[in-house]
């Protein structure tokens, strides 16, 4: 099943997600996959829970599609569920990062090149795994979403300023995507 993509603006998208339990949530398979068709159909390579209207700490990614640059990222498809950050380490590097919930924006972004996370998989089981280069980088985005926090936050308060007339737009509904979003200042989610 798609879900609609929640736009910038939602206060869901600034909440800090709550941990979840295996008994809270007996088909959580059948989430993490509505949570990869809902990505592939916006042609995404993560997407956090939150971004859907729910408040969990439970993100999805699929970043096979940089594979070329990286090619131990071939099948690189994974579930995170109760994900933590234990550990970042390197000199930041910049990428132009985008986000789902705020389309037609891109801009660049420094992040750590590598980290270790503890999370739960699909199965519930627990892993403790060390990430590079662009997996580490779009974990951390995702991770973000989870946080509350959105890749804009990392930008100057200036480049912040300048794209607030765009937000705003994008917060309203003005703005042209190809997926299903709900806007939280639209009148009509469409």
């Amino acid at each position: 099943m798609k879900f609609p993509i929640i736009a910038y603006g939602d206060p869901v998208l600034r909440r800090k997600a709550p941990s979840i339990e295996p008994a809270e949530y007996p088909h959580i398979k059948q989430l993490a996959d509505d949570l990869f068709e809902t990505m592939y159909a916006a042609r995404g390579v993560g997407l956090a829970a939150p971004q859907v209207g729910l408040s969990m700490r439970l993100f999805v990614i699929d970043a096979s599609v940089f594979d070329d640059e990286e090619p131990e990222l071939k099948n690189f498809k994974k579930v995170f569920i109760n994900a933590c950050i234990l550990e970042e380490t390197g000199e930041e590097w910049t990428f132009n990062e985008g986000c789902l919930s705020i389309p037609d924006i891109r801009e660049d972004v420094s992040r750590k090149p590598v980290i270790k996370m503890s999370y739960y998989d699909e199965d519930w089981k627990h892993h403790e795994e060390t990430f590079s280069g662009m997996a580490a980088r779009i974990i951390e985005h995702e991770y973000d979403h989870i946080e509350g926090k959105l890749f804009t936050d990392k930008l100057s308060p200036l480049r912040r300023r300048l794209l607030e007339k765009r937000l705003n737009d994008i917060s309203r509904g003005i703005v042209d995507v190809e997926y299903k979003m709900k806007f939280p200042a639209a009148k009509k989610a469409r």
